[in-house]
């Protein structure tokens, strides 16, 4: 229903990725050189991950430099039309053991960011998330809830975080006329997830594997809304074509309850694992589901993976960093892992 994206990225364009190391960051720049562009990573490595970079590194248009956003730009930055951030721990296991950190790259790392674009007038996306709308009241979330969030609790670093970058986005767009946008990015799961980072989906995959129990919080009963990277790749590259600066909710409107992803995920993998249940952690939400009309709308954008489909590919390249062939036997006692989160990925 859209028109013609007014800002089409042109091959040669110079485009800076921030988090170019992370599971959707790494996603991102393949895209972005698939069509031409001449692609600056930067990553800090906290959570990122250098061996998603191999494949890139042969391309003479990827240059990738390892920097913390919280940091000045580096000179190589200067100049660049589109910038794309994704630079901030994403999952409650790695989030929540570096609070400042992750408060600072939302806060301080995105008004360097946002100074950048104001000298060198180019478009700057924020990969937001669906945890600014909190443990919601409003089902399904709509770009104009406001949230119901926790400013103190054990994700406040995070999801005040986003408030706070997206504030400062708007801020700046009002005050400089700086060009933004906003993408709400609900959980994203596919190929280059990390083993053992406490996201749900890597977390099932790989106990499953390895013949471990499941780990299930609370009941189980509780839901989220998966979207497959590419859908959500897409998504952010028309987000960031269109001119238009949101927020928009980027996700699957297909709700599943985490009882029922587990399942799934053992149907694939044909493991004959047990399902343990666990305390749900403080303040995790109880529903989780995109209201996509916006998106529909305004983008022409909606996801086209289905989640059995996904979780297939997410299972084969799991095996493949495994080195396994098959699910293993059930293990007689609990493994101690990571545990398992529903967190979103930025």
């Amino acid at each position: 229903m859209s028109a013609a994206p007014p800002l089409a990225l042109r091959p040669g364009e110079r485009v800076l990725v921030c988090g170019a190391a992370g599971f959707l960051g790494s996603h991102l720049c393949e895209r972005l050189l698939q069509r031409g562009c001449a692609v600056l990573g930067l990553d800090n490595l906290i959570s990122g991950d250098l061996r998603n970079l191999v494949a890139l590194q042969a391309s003479a248009r990827f240059e990738f430099l390892r920097h913390d956003i919280c940091s000045p730009p580096p000179p190589q930055a200067e100049g660049v039309s589109r910038i794309f951030n994704l630079a901030c721990p994403a999952s409650p296991a790695h989030y929540q053991r570096i609070p400042v950190q992750t408060v600072l790259a939302s806060a301080l790392g995105v008004w360097q960011l946002l100074e950048l674009a104001r000298r060198s007038g180019a478009r700057l996306l924020q990969a937001s998330t669906s945890e600014v709308y909190g443990d919601a009241q409003e089902h399904p979330q709509q770009e104009s809830y406001w949230g119901h969030v926790n400013p103190v609790g054990p994700r406040a670093c995070y999801d005040e975080g986003k408030r706070c970058a997206e504030a400062l986005m708007v801020a700046y767009a009002e005050q400089y006329g700086t060009e933004v946008c906003i993408a709400r990015l609900f959980n994203t799961y596919g190929p280059r997830l990390r083993p053992g980072d406490g996201r749900v989906v890597s977390n099932f995959i790989v106990q499953a594997l390895r013949g471990e129990p499941l780990t299930l919080y609370g009941d189980g009963q509780q839901t989220r809304s998966f979207c497959y990277v590419d859908d959500t790749v897409r998504g952010l590259c028309t987000l960031m074509e269109s001119g238009w600066r949101g927020p928009v909710n980027l996700g699957n409107p297909c709700e599943c309850r985490m009882v029922e992803l587990a399942q799934r995920v053992l149907a694939v993998t044909g493991s004959a694992s047990a399902l343990v249940h666990r305390p749900l952690p403080q303040d995790d939400p109880r529903r989780r589901r995109p209201d996509i009309r916006l998106a529909r709308e305004r983008l022409g954008w909606w996801p086209e993976v289905g989640l059995d489909e996904g979780l297939a590919h997410t299972v084969s390249y799991f095996r493949e960093r495994l080195g396994l062939r098959r699910a293993q036997r059930p293990q007689a006692t609990l493994a101690r892992g990571a545990a398992a989160s529903s967190g979103e990925v930025g």
